[in-house]
C-alpha cells in the first residue's frame, strides 16, 4: 500500500511539473506564424521557418540591414505623413501653386495626403509582421518586392521632404507650431508605442547570454523611455494656461469672403461671411484700363473666371489691362462649381448654386458699400497697376477716391499698404493703419499703426504680448485650421484672416486647453502607468525563462509536453488509495 502510495505521489508531482512547464513554455501558433511569414518573407510552409536559439542574430547581416532600412523607412514616412497632415491649412495655396504651373485645377494636395498614408501604412505593417515574428523567435527573411517597396519610400519619403525643406520651408513652421498644442497627446502615443515595443526588447534581453548583447538591446531602448519620460519639463504651450488667464476669442476675417462655400471675391461670398457671423472682411484690388477699382486676387483671369471663352487670345494678360466692359461679361462663379478648389466644401442648395453660377466680377464700390451696411470692417490688399496703364502713377489717388465716395465710415478701414501714408492719412483721416511686418514699437507708432496684418508662421506670444501693451493689436493669416485658431486663441491674437469663417465661429473653446495641474496630473499618471506595465513585461519574460531553464534542469520526473493526456489516462486508470 505506501509504495502504490508513493507512486501515486511521484505521478502527481510529476502531473504538477508538465502543467508548470505547458504555463511557461512558447507555444507554437502555426497558423500565425504562418500569416506572419507568409506576408513578410512569402514563406508559407512550416518547414521554410528558421527559429532562432538564445544568443544568436535574429536573422543575417542583409536582412539586418534591410531591417535598419524598413526602420528607416518607417521614421521617413511617418516625419513626411505627419508635415503634410499639418500643413491642412494651405492646402489651397498648395493646389493654387500647382495650378500656375501645370494650368488645370486638381487637388495635389489630397492626393499628395493619401500617397503618405498609403506609404507609411505599409511600412507600418511590414514592421509590425517584423516585430511579431521577433516575438516569435523566427528569423527574419523579408521577401524581394518588399525591399523594393521599402527603398522606394525611403527615397521618395527622403526626396518630398527635402523638396517641400527647399521650395516651402514654412511647412516646418507649421509642424512646430502643431507641437505646442499636440505636444502633450503626442508625447502619450509615444509612451504608448514604448509600453508595445517593450515586448519584443524584453523577449530578446532575457534570452541572450551574454551581458554584452543585453546591455546592447536594453541600453539604447531605456535611454529613449528616459528622455520620452522627462520630455515635458521642457515642453511649452500657449494652450496649458490658469484659468482666467485666456484672453477673448479673436475676431474672424472672411478671406476673399467665403471661399469655401462659394465663390471668392464676389457679393455673394462676403454675403455669405456676413450672414455666418464673421467680424471682417478680406479681399485684394487691382484698377482697371479705365480706372476702375475691382476685386481679383490673381494676376490672370484663369482660375476665377471663363476668360478662356470668352476672350481666349487673352488668357494670361494681366486683369488690370481690361476695361470694366470687358470684365463684366466675365463668369466669376462657374469655376467654383467645376473644379471644387477645396477638399471639405460641402455641397450647396439649388438655390444657392443657381446663383453661385451667375456670379461676376465685384467692383470695390459696391463691396465697400456692402461693407458699411452691415457695419463689417475692410482689410485689401492692394495692386499696383502694371507698366504702361494709365492710372499706375495715381492709383492710390483712384482708390481713396473710391473709398470716399462709398459713404463707409473711415474707422472700418484697415489701411494695409505701406507707400503714401502720409498722403493717405492727409487725405481721409480716421483710418486703422495696417503694417504687413514687425518693427520696433516705436517705428510702428510713428506711422500711426494701430494694427499688425502677419502670416500665421510668425506667430509669438511674447511679440503679441509686446505690440498690446503698445495699444497695436494683431491679426493672423490665413488660418482656417481648429487646431491652429485655437493656437491663435491661446497666443493671445486679436483677429485671424480665414478661410473658414463657418466653422470657427462656432468653437467657442480653444482645443488642448488645459491648466498645468491637469497636464501634471496626465503626465504623471502616463509615466506611472507605462513604467508599472514595461516593469511588468520584463519580469513576465524573466520568470518565462528561468522557469523554461529550472524546467529542463529539474531533476526525477521529467515529461514532455507532449504527454501530458498519457499521463492524464494513467493516472484516471491507478487504483484508489485509502488512506
Amino acid at each position: 500500500m505506501d509504495s502504490r502510495s508513493v507512486s501515486l505521489k511521484k505521478l502527481k508531482f510529476g502531473k504538477l511539473k508538465v502543467v508548470r512547464r505547458r504555463l511557461l513554455q512558447r507555444y507554437e501558433h502555426q497558423p500565425f506564424i504562418s500569416c506572419l511569414a507568409g506576408f513578410y518573407s512569402c514563406r508559407w510552409k512550416r518547414y521554410q521557418w528558421r527559429r532562432t536559439e538564445p544568443g544568436q542574430c535574429c536573422c543575417k547581416m542583409w536582412e539586418c540591414i534591410f531591417f535598419l532600412f524598413l526602420t528607416g523607412a518607417f521614421c521617413l514616412s511617418l516625419v513626411f505623413l505627419y508635415m503634410w497632415g499639418e500643413a491642412k491649412n494651405d492646402y489651397n495655396n498648395f493646389d493654387w501653386y500647382n495650378y500656375r504651373n501645370l494650368g488645370h485645377w486638381f487637388l495635389w494636395s489630397v492626393f499628395l495626403l493619401i500617397v503618405a498614408a498609403v506609404l507609411f501604412t505599409y511600412v507600418m505593417l511590414l514592421l509590425v509582421l517584423a516585430v511579431c515574428l521577433l516575438s516569435e523567435s523566427q528569423q527574419l527573411y523579408l521577401h524581394w518586392c518588399h525591399k523594393i517597396g521599402i527603398l522606394f519610400v525611403l527615397v521618395f519619403s527622403l526626396a518630398v521632404i527635402t523638396v517641400f525643406s527647399e521650395l516651402w520651408s514654412v511647412r516646418w513652421k507649421a509642424v512646430y507650431l502643431s507641437f505646442q498644442v499636440k505636444a502633450p497627446y503626442l508625447h502619450i502615443g509615444a509612451i504608448a508605442a514604448m509600453v508595445l515595443l517593450s515586448w519584443p526588447v524584453a523577449l530578446h534581453a532575457v534570452r541572450v547570454n551574454r551581458k554584452v548583447v543585453q546591455a546592447i538591446i536594453i541600453g539604447p531602448y531605456l535611454a529613449v523611455l528616459a528622455l520620452l519620460f522627462l520630455v515635458p519639463l521642457g515642453l511649452y504651450s500657449p494652450c496649458i494656461r490658469e484659468p482666467g488667464t485666456l484672453g477673448p476669442k479673436p475676431a474672424l476675417f472672411g478671406h476673399r469672403g467665403a471661399p469655401m462655400l462659394v465663390p471668392e471675391n464676389t457679393e455673394m461670398s462676403f454675403q455669405k461671411t456676413i450672414e455666418h457671423g464673421g467680424d471682417g472682411l478680406e479681399t485684394d484690388v487691382a484698377i482697371s484700363y479705365d480706372g476702375i477699382p475691382f476685386l481679383m486676387h490673381d494676376n490672370n483671369l484663369q482660375r476665377t473666371t471663363n476668360i478662356k471663352e470668352v476672350f481666349p487670345s487673352k488668357a494670361t494678360q494681366d486683369p488690370a489691362m481690361f476695361s470694366w466692359d470687358a470684365l463684366e461679361k466675365l463668369n466669376a462663379g462657374k469655376w467654383f462649381l467645376k473644379d471644387k478648389p477645396f477638399s471639405c466644401m460641402g455641397s450647396l442648395s439649388s438655390a444657392d448654386q443657381n446663383l453661385a453660377k451667375n456670379q461676376s466680377i465685384y467692383k470695390l464700390s459696391s463691396f465697400l458699400r456692402l461693407a458699411e451696411s452691415a457695419k463689417k470692417l475692410v482689410i485689401f490688399d492692394l495692386y499696383r497697376p502694371p507698366e504702361k496703364h494709365p492710372y499706375r502713377d495715381n492709383w492710390i489717388k483712384t482708390i481713396l477716391d473710391v473709398i470716399r465716395d462709398s459713404g463707409i465710415k473711415p474707422q472700418l478701414v484697415l489701411w494695409l499698404h505701406n507707400s503714401m501714408r502720409s498722403f493717405v492719412q492727409s487725405v481721409i483721416p480716421g483710418f486703422q493703419h495696417t503694417a504687413g511686418f514687425k518693427a520696433p514699437v516705436d517705428d510702428l507708432q510713428k506711422d500711426n499703426i494701430v494694427k499688425l496684418n502677419l502670416a500665421y508662421s510668425a506667430m509669438s506670444s511674447e511679440d503679441i504680448r509686446k505690440y498690446a501693451q503698445a495699444n497695436i493689436t494683431t491679426n493672423l493669416y490665413v488660418i482656417s485650421e481648429p487646431w491652429l485658431f485655437s493656437l491663435a486663441w491661446c497666443t493671445g491674437a486679436h483677429s485671424v484672416t480665414t478661410n473658414a469663417v463657418h466653422i470657427l465661429k462656432d468653437i467657442n473653446q480653444p482645443l488642448f486647453l488645459m491648466t498645468p495641474k491637469e497636464y501634471g496630473l496626465m503626465w504623471l499618471l502616463t509615466d506611472a502607468v507605462a513604467a508599472l506595465l514595461i516593469s511588468l513585461i520584463f519580469a513576465l519574460h524573466w520568470w518565462r525563462e528561468r522557469g523554461l531553464a529550472c524546467c529542463a534542469d529539474d531533476s526525477g520526473v521529467v515529461l514532455e509536453s507532449g504527454t501530458y493526456n498519457k499521463f492524464r489516462t494513467e493516472l484516471n486508470d491507478l487504483p484508489t488509495v485509502v488512506a
